[in-house]
């Protein structure tokens, strides 16, 4: 989709706000606008699926080790990933 650029002036609470709440969500600001836009005029839903995607891939690696799924491509290096300790019946 082709971009287009919007100017708006805020107040520099808003901005600062808007700044730290990109940084927390690791967005641009731009983004982070946009995202807003969307959630306010009906696309919670693809909101939804891209907020749940940067979630996984921010914590891509805790989710592996905690259930011993490692992302293709990437070689298993616990001991956890190849099911050694866990509590399963045998």
């Amino acid at each position: 989709m082709a971009k287009t650029q919007l100017n708006v002036r805020v107040d520099e609470d808003t901005a600062r706000a808007a700044r730290e709440r990109a940084l927390e969500r690791g967005m641009s600001v731009n983004r982070y606008i946009e995202e807003l836009v969307r959630q306010d005029t009906g696309e919670v839903g693809h909101t939804f699926v891209e907020a749940a995607a940067d979630f996984m891939k921010q914590y891509e690696s805790v989710f592996a080790e905690e259930f011993g799924s490692a992302p293709e491509g990437r070689a298993e290096s616990s001991g956890a990933r190849r099911g050694e300790g866990t509590s399963l019946s045998r």
